[in-house]
């Protein structure tokens, strides 16, 4: 196997498009090498643990309604060339991710980080739900076969946060200033929404290496 680290913030819309492509590479050759493996980043590390309305957040961000609409244009265009329903309309809070983050690390530990990424993206992005919620985050590993109650109690607590906050500074300090970020093998980075088709010659390109 080929690990391939994927690092991610569950609000990140290039995000959302990348594991859409990505899957559907992955989903065209069956037979992948790749061991998956996500990482965190917090595009906003200094949100207020309760978040804040997207429209203030938006606007403070690209100073103004205007230049925040302009922002998300190349976003909706990707979205919608790539098939991706993202239902920005529907969102009203901006979270903090570390709490998701931190989920998503307790669902590797499990074996359900793959599904628990997938879902807080669909949350996200296609539900409006806010993903910075103790109850929701609960509601999402539920669904996924994950202990509700005990990850209520760990959110409560202030397990992994240090954790998962130098895995991020760590990704920093080695280069990454924007995510989605792949890493194939440790070795090869491969920034930003690549689309099936760079996939699918880096997965043919490694098959091809296995049988020569």
């Amino acid at each position: 196997m080929v690990k391939l680290d994927i690092i991610s913030d569950p609000i990140c819309p290039w995000c959302f498009i990348g594991k859409t492509h990505l899957d559907r590479a992955l989903a065209q050759r069956p037979d992948h090498p790749f061991s998956i493996e996500w990482h965190p980043f917090q595009l906003n590390p200094d949100m207020p643990a309760e978040g804040m309305g997207r429209r203030a957040y938006l606007e403070t961000k690209f100073g103004g309604k205007e230049a925040a609409y302009n922002a998300y244009q190349p976003i909706v265009e990707h979205a919608k060339a790539a098939g991706v329903e993202i239902e920005f309309d529907k969102i009203e809070r901006t979270p903090n991710t570390l709490d998701a983050h931190r989920l998503i690390h307790w669902a590797g530990i499990e074996g359900r980080q793959i599904p628990v990424v997938s879902a807080l993206f669909k949350a996200y992005f296609q539900e409006g739900r806010d993903i910075g919620n103790h109850e929701v985050l609960a509601d999402i590993a539920d669904g996924l076969g994950m202990d509700a109650a005990l990850v209520l109690k760990l959110l409560a607590s202030d397990a992994d946060r240090d954790d998962i906050i130098a895995r991020d500074k760590h990704s920093r300090e080695m280069g990454v200033n924007s995510v989605p970020t792949f890493v194939v093998a440790s070795q090869h980075a491969v920034p930003g929404a690549q689309g099936p088709d760079l996939w699918l010659k880096v997965i043919d390109e490694m098959l091809q290496g296995d049988s020569a």
